[in-house]
């Protein structure tokens, strides 16, 4: 029997540019200073046999179809829940996640078109039906994501250099996601101010924190 749940997944999701990483690390930072030490990670990537799978994905050698891209996801998150995100829910850390299921909904999905009961099915089959209890939907407009990619230090990989339409397609992906699940998904505006929107985010994880404090007291303590 697998062990009990007991931490809280937060995934933070956007197209290219939206500023994801930036803010991960503002939330991450807010946590330590209240003595609690995330577990940071991303997809696809996060373990060793992960970031091969995005190096492979992502590089410019090749270009895989769109079944073959979504495989490759998919096997990335598989390894990732089983090795990082699973252990550390079940440790009771708070895990930190730059993309997680929505993104293969939106890109894979919105982006390329695959149909949805079977990018569902592969989902579920990675993360054995493990979902995030808060998604942070950071939006902003395809034009100015990418102007900001370009900007960056870091090289463009091949998602980048998609046509407009492709990343229209994945904006309208993640946006009708958040519409049909706001119990889940916090929409902002990726355009913010930085500060601001660290201020939104850390209005909306507190209750989940209160709950998951909540839960750690009333659960019993082994004995000695």
């Amino acid at each position: 029997m697998a062990a009990r749940r007991r931490g809280l997944l937060v995934t933070f999701e956007g197209g290219e540019g939206s500023g994801k990483s930036t803010q991960i690390a503002r939330l991450a930072a807010r946590l330590r200073a209240r003595d609690v030490e995330p577990t940071i990670t991303r997809e696809p990537g996060g373990t060793p046999l992960a970031e091969a799978i995005r190096a492979l994905m992502l590089g410019s050698e090749g270009r895989p179809s769109a079944i073959v891209e979504a495989m490759l996801v998919e096997a990335a998150r598989a390894d990732l829940v089983e090795a990082v995100v699973r252990p550390a829910l079940e440790a009771g850390r708070i895990v930190l996640c730059d993309r997680f299921i929505d993104s293969t909904l939106a890109y894979q999905g919105g982006g390329r078109g695959l149909d949805r009961e079977f990018l569902d099915s592969l989902n579920h089959a990675a993360t054995g039906g493990l979902r995030p209890e808060l998604t942070l939907l950071l939006d902003v407009d395809p034009a100015v994501g990418l102007e900001r990619r370009a900007r960056a230090a870091s090289p463009p990989n091949r998602l980048d250099r998609e046509p407009a339409e492709f990343h229209r397609r994945v904006r309208e992906g993640f946006i009708a996601l958040a519409r049909a699940e706001p119990g889940r998904f916090v929409v902002l505006d990726g355009t913010l101010d930085p500060d601001r929107l660290e201020a939104m985010i850390w209005s909306a994880l507190e209750p989940l924190l209160d709950r998951l404090r909540g839960a750690a007291a009333d659960r019993p303590h082994p004995r000695s």
